[in-house]
């Protein structure tokens, strides 16, 4: 395990980060570590097995994330999640949602670090992959360094070396999910002070990183960052980020040309699977962020949204769907050649 493992990370959504857009990510992304959506203990001890775990190899190194606060069952199935092949397992300290808090897991097992440890232990008694944490700083209103100081002391006498941190708080009552990913004021200087505390643990920043230039800012200073929304609202940033010296090489991001070869690629996968009874809507969902910002983009979304047209053109639709990206962009393209050429001529 090194620290460049965790250098760039996409964070585990709920409805978002399925095993069709962590495809998706992985071709924008060829190094990037994926992570599941959140799958609770129950989930794998009394349902389908398969339709949570099942993934494509090529999007290694992926981490499966675990929601649970019984350590036997999240050994259960933390050693589920190593015999399907999974990388990693990651502990979800940092889901505020009133349905996960019933469950007694998430973010208000930062109230009971013991507890956490309890289930890191055994995690790692069961397996031979990293078991890791994601977490928030603190609870509710308590901004103290010392409260998230504490909690990682306790799972690092665990063992515990790797600790995802969402710069924020969680607040359990009063605010939604949503409201809990923006109004939490972000405190990056308490994920820093937890590095220096701390220097042998891998410490990965997440919360609040949407652009290239504030992740670039972060390189150097952490072991890691972790995408979020942004990688769901805007997957260049991925490519953008995977090409310019983050994953350690050098050139530009996906041009055109490049992203029709991705489109491609993955358009060979939505037909494997649409053969075999995947909807198409399911798969295309994490490619309507995709190209935002550019001549076209709207249109783009519009049409891999548009369900009848999925189901009566199928595949075809999305090379469809870049084709009208491309003819935007050169209309674009002519109508500011056009207004150069007149100006020059006053």
């Amino acid at each position: 395990m090194t620290m460049a493992d965790w250098r760039l990370c996409v964070a585990p959504m709920i409805d978002v980060t399925d095993r069709h857009c962590r495809y998706f990510h992985r071709l924008l992304a060829p190094e990037a570590r994926l992570y599941t959506e959140m799958v609770t203990t129950g989930a794998l001890l009394h349902g389908d097995v398969a339709r949570h775990l099942d993934f494509d190899a090529s999007e290694h190194p992926v981490a499966l994330q675990l929601g649970g606060s019984e350590p036997d069952a999240l050994a259960k199935c933390a050693k589920l999640g190593e015999s399907w092949g999974y990388d990693e397992i990651n502990l979800n300290c940092g889901c505020p949602s009133e349905r996960v808090q019933q469950g007694s897991f998430g973010a208000c097992l930062m109230a009971e670090p013991q507890l956490v440890a309890d289930c890191v232990r055994a995690m790692q008694d069961a397996v031979s992959v990293p078991v890791t944490v994601k977490h928030r700083l603190g609870l509710d209103y308590d901004d103290s360094y010392a409260f998230v100081r504490d909690f990682v002391g306790v799972l690092y006498q665990a063992g515990c070396r790797v600790f995802i941190v969402h710069a924020r708080n969680a607040v359990l009552k009063g605010l939604s999910p949503k409201d809990n990913r923006e109004k939490p004021p972000l405190r990056y200087s308490s994920v820093l002070q937890l590095k220096r505390d701390f220097p042998d643990c891998t410490i990965v920043l997440n919360g609040g990183l949407s652009d290239v230039d504030t992740c670039r800012a972060w390189q150097d200073q952490l072991d890691g960052i972790m995408l979020g929304r942004a990688a769901w609202h805007q997957p260049d940033i991925l490519s953008a980020l995977s090409a310019d010296g983050l994953m350690g090489r050098q050139s530009a991001a996906l041009d055109d040309d490049e992203g029709r070869q991705v489109l491609l690629q993955f358009l060979e996968y939505v037909q494997h699977h649409h053969a075999r009874g995947v909807p198409l809507h399911i798969m295309v969902r994490g490619l309507l962020g995709w190209r935002t910002g550019r001549p076209g983009a709207r249109r783009w979304r519009q049409m891999l949204s548009d369900s009848k047209a999925l189901r009566a053109q199928g595949p075809d639709l999305l090379l469809q769907a870049w084709d009208t990206l491309v003819d935007a962009a050169a209309q674009d393209f002519r109508a500011i050649a056009g207004s150069s050429d007149g100006q020059s001529r006053i």
